[in-house]
């Protein structure tokens, strides 16, 4: 036996526990949004210090899962699932009980370490426990309904316990969650890893890390400051040409940690390719419509994150759903029918306006989340199938870290096409050129700030600068939603061409 795995007599039972812990690590994606003005106001934090208080997270989330699946696969899964989980843990405590931003962005980065190390595992434990290929496509079902549900209820658990709690609330809320995820696995989860598991591979760790550290890096920077900014292009060329090396290394290592003969899979790869592309087009829309549910339409943080709900709850409803649509029609239908009918809804988002009926804005968002759990899961599925299963940890990790960088690159691009045509709505609003220069150059930094320079002036002047400031952030975003809804319409189609109806295992 090539693979050390001695199967769990209730697999269910197992996934029950790992899929709680994803829905924790899909909370911690969204959940900090709305804390936000409450730090800053504890520690007079700046707008980079807030941006990095969610960048730490996303970076070293997203550059370390890849690393973290291939140790899972050489060490024994659950070990190292039980080790990321604590250091989540500890990282929640920290940043709760944190006395200053430096130590908050600090044990947010140590979230996001133990969140790379925990996700790729849980995946690939379903993947080692089940036997049954139907059984196991629709564990993976749910592992992704559930991930999607974090994502989408983070906001409105934050909204609720910061009505009734301090900012920390949200850290401490991940602690019972860490010891319940932790104790269940630890009864119920049966160490699973790659007896021949080749060797590590130093120069792939380092180069692989590295490389991924300053793709991601440049990509928020840019979201940040300018795509053409000096210090962002060489980032994102350094990331490149890293991870240009890493793939020369990997095909020449006789022990390589990605061995790139999984990339000739299309199962593998045909699933890769279009989920990346739909994290790219999906990611802004929480970014988006939390704040044009409050500086649009004037709700509270809480009705704009209860409005957001319904989208997430219809993902895990369709991620579900998936796996026994997928056996019927196949994969490849599925998931390019899921990513047609999310389209659809981004397509219907880019006709907003400023006074949209609320009920328009989240029916479309719950059409964007339908096709979106509709998809991810076959896609996922498709993924873990191709693959041996004592190469699941690096398979698992390969499919989070695509959608992970697609996720960052979405906000960034897309974030940046928002700011682009605001600065250009905002910039011909004719009252800015009779205000002082700091009012004006307030108004253009965002629509937050407008509305808080709009509270100084009279009524008359406030308005305007309200009512510019609310159709110039709606203007960005539909031409940011019309940009989603073909990128997903091209991952649809792309889909239909190297996508295979049926898994095909990697010949190994």
């Amino acid at each position: 036996m090539t693979e050390e795995t001695r199967r769990p007599g209730r697999p269910w039972v197992a996934a029950a526990f790992l899929c709680f812990s994803v829905l924790i690590l899909g909370m911690d994606d969204s959940i900090l949004n709305l804390a936000l003005p409450s730090i800053s106001k504890e520690f007079g934090a700046t707008i980079g210090e807030l941006q990095w208080a969610i960048n730490a997270y996303l970076l070293a989330f997203a550059a370390l899962l890849l690393t973290m699946g291939a140790l899972g696969d050489r060490f024994g899964r659950k070990r190292v699932f039980e080790a990321g989980i604590i250091l989540f843990g500890l990282g929640s405590l920290g940043a709760a009980l944190s006395t200053s931003m430096g130590m908050l962005i600090a044990c947010r980065a140590s979230m996001g370490l133990g969140g790379a190390i925990v996700l790729p595992q849980t995946l690939s434990i379903i993947r080692a426990s089940f036997t049954d290929p139907k059984e196991c496509a629709q564990a993976i079902a749910l592992w992704a309904g559930i991930f999607a549900l974090g994502y989408g209820i983070g906001p409105a658990i934050g909204g609720i316990l910061l009505e009734h709690f301090e900012w920390s609330s949200v850290f401490l809320l991940n602690i019972p969650v860490v010891i319940i995820a932790f104790a269940g696995g630890y009864f119920s989860i049966q160490e699973s890893r790659d007896q021949s598991a080749p060797r590590l591979d130093p120069p792939g760790v380092v180069l692989s890390t590295a490389g991924l550290c300053s793709l991601v890096y440049g990509i928020i920077k840019a979201g940040e400051q300018s795509w053409t900014e000096g210090s962002v292009i060489t980032w994102l060329s350094v990331g490149v040409v890293l991870l240009a090396i890493f793939a020369w290394w990997e095909r020449r290592s006789d022990h390589p940690m990605l061995p790139m003969r999984f990339f000739k899979n299309m199962s593998f790869t045909g699933a890769t390719i279009p989920m990346t592309l739909a994290a790219l087009s999906t990611a802004a829309l929480l970014f988006f419509l939390s704040q044009y549910f409050q500086s649009v339409q004037g709700y509270s943080p809480l009705a704009a994150a209860l409005r957001l709900m319904p989208g997430a709850v219809v993902a895990f409803a369709t991620a579900i759903v998936a796996a026994p649509l997928a056996s019927t029609i196949g994969t490849k239908l599925t998931v390019s029918l899921g990513l047609f009918i999310s389209g659809s809804g981004l397509f219907c988002l880019s006709f907003v306006t400023t006074d949209t009926s609320w009920l328009a804005v989240v029916g479309a968002n719950i059409i964007v989340g339908a096709g979106f759990g509709l998809a991810w899961s076959p896609a996922a599925n498709s993924v873990m199938g191709s693959l041996p299963v004592r190469r699941a940890g690096i398979g698992s990790a390969m499919d989070a870290t695509t959608q992970q960088v697609g996720g960052v690159l979405g906000v960034a691009a897309l974030g940046a096409v928002l700011n682009m045509i605001y600065l250009d709505k905002i910039g011909n609003l004719r009252v800015l050129a009779s205000l002082p220069e700091a009012a004006s150059e307030a108004i253009r930094n965002s629509i937050q700030s407008a509305h808080i320079v709009a509270g100084k002036f009279p009524e008359d002047i406030s308005q305007q600068i309200i009512d510019g400031s609310r159709d110039a952030f709606t203007s960005g975003m539909v031409e940011a939603m019309l940009i989603g809804g073909i990128i997903m319409a091209v991952a649809s189609v792309v889909t239909l061409f190297i996508l295979p109806s049926r898994i095909r295992p990697s010949q190994e």
